[in-house]
């Protein structure tokens, strides 16, 4: 355990603690990830519960409540973006019956801020609020290949993780990758994060030009015909800047 923790830094550590694969967690285990006492555990995650952050069940494990989701939606980068992304994700999908999703870039990650599945579309890895590389996924590649140089310098210069075989992992190849994205004005991402699909995206521009975000459609990969659907998802992206007008609040 880190001495000297402010409040705030364990009561965060204890948000922290839930991941989608343990989304219910016991005081223990609670108090071991967040490497606190259980004493503090029990307190400050009594605290919790009683704002509406935290939830307990009858089991006794603890959840993310429906509270810390209420004032997570008022993310400015999450809320303006999904109003006026949404019409242009829904035509999209009614088009193509596929896999529609928008991210953002947060650090050197992506966060997937809406998605749209298929009932018969390829599975996807993605979930709204979830992270990923920026390396592997189309819209990843999208928003990497528009970073500022100094993270894309900070990602190139890392070991990169690989999905699949397909994963391009070496830093000479990613580059030309991006360049190949910024020429062409869409990344196709081909079995990189799983090996029966593909994505197509295209980047969300502001008024001065930055791009704020990502849209993709990923497909399986069988019969994908990219060049065909990169139009498509380059339309929904203009019209989605479109909609930002000015952009979105920073």
């Amino acid at each position: 355990m880190v001495p000297n923790r402010s409040v705030t830094s364990k009561v965060l550590a204890l948000l922290d603690a839930f991941t989608p694969a343990s989304p219910a967690l016991t005081l223990s285990e609670l108090a071991r990830r967040a490497g606190i006492s259980l004493a503090t555990a029990h307190r400050r995650a009594a605290e919790l519960v009683a704002w509406g952050a935290l939830e307990r069940g009858a089991d006794g494990r603890y959840r993310i409540g429906l509270r810390l989701w209420e004032v997570a939606s008022l993310a400015p980068r999450g809320l303006g973006l999904r109003e006026a992304a949404m019409p242009f994700l829904e035509d999209l999908y009614e088009v193509t019956r596929e896999n529609v999703q928008l991210a953002v870039r947060e650090g050197l990650e992506l966060v997937f801020v809406e998605r749209i599945a298929g009932r018969h579309a390829v599975p996807v890895l993605t979930r709204v609020g979830g992270r990923f590389a920026l390396h592997a996924t189309g819209v990843g590649l999208v928003l990497l290949a528009h970073a500022p140089a100094q993270v894309q310098e900070e990602i190139l210069g890392a070991p990169l993780h690989a999905f699949t075989e397909k994963t391009v992992t070496g830093s000479t190849q990613l580059r030309e990758t991006l360049a190949a994205v910024r020429r062409n004005g869409y990344a196709v991402s081909y079995g990189q994060v799983t090996t029966d699909s593909v994505s197509v995206a295209a980047p969300i521009t502001g008024a001065d030009g930055t791009v704020l975000a990502a849209v993709s459609l990923v497909v399986r990969a069988q019969g994908a015909e990219p060049a065909a659907l990169a139009p498509l998802v380059q339309t929904a992206a203009r019209g989605i800047a479109r909609a930002l007008g000015h952009g979105l609040p920073q």
